[in-house]
């Protein structure tokens, strides 16, 4: 699963098609599960509890026991975009780290703190914890892809991606279309 970490310029260059990214009536790419640290499973369905997260996912547990699960960063999207660019690749998006991978604006203009998101029968809210990445995100796609996402503009376009907490339970499937509420 090895790729070659781009340069800026050649991230730079792949601005366009993410700009391009619908604003409203994306499509949910790829859920992603992690069951434990270092560990993905690509899933078809998942079931969004309002305490658990995503069912199966390894949210509640993440920090260990020093530190409580944050409710505002109960679930993790990511432009699909932006990780095919940093990534290379559709099965090295869920190394980014996140659980959703959709193909949507999540930039702050569209999709400011507070916005509601419906995706199959469940209801997401964005938060306005901020999703910046850390050293696995480095180790797997670069620093020059850390510094772009990190970027003044990166970070007006969330691409690192944004947190969301979960307002109404239900069930999500890749190719559901994801609506503004």
């Amino acid at each position: 699963m090895e790729a070659k970490h781009l340069t800026m310029d050649e991230l730079n260059g792949g601005l366009e098609q993410i700009r391009q990214s619908p604003a409203d009536g994306g499509l949910l790419r790829q859920i992603a599960s992690r069951p434990a640290i270092g560990e993905r499973v690509i899933l078809e369905e998942g079931e969004l509890d309002l305490e658990s997260g995503l069912v199966g996912d390894n949210w509640m547990t993440r920090g260990g026991s020093k530190r409580a699960p944050n409710p505002d960063a109960q679930l993790t999207l990511m432009n699909a975009r932006v990780a095919e660019l940093v990534s290379g690749g559709q099965e090295r998006w869920a190394l980014a780290g996140d659980q959703l991978y959709v193909d949507l604006n999540l930039g702050l203009e569209n999709l400011p703190a507070g916005s509601r998101l419906a995706i199959g029968s469940a209801i997401i809210e964005v938060t306005a914890e901020p999703h910046t990445g850390c050293k696995k995100f480095v180790e797997r796609f670069g620093m020059d892809a850390m510094q772009f996402v990190n970027s003044e503009e990166g970070k007006q376009l969330c691409l690192r991606g944004i947190n969301t907490r979960i307002v109404q339970a239900g069930t999500i499937r890749a190719g559901d279309e994801i609506t503004k509420v």
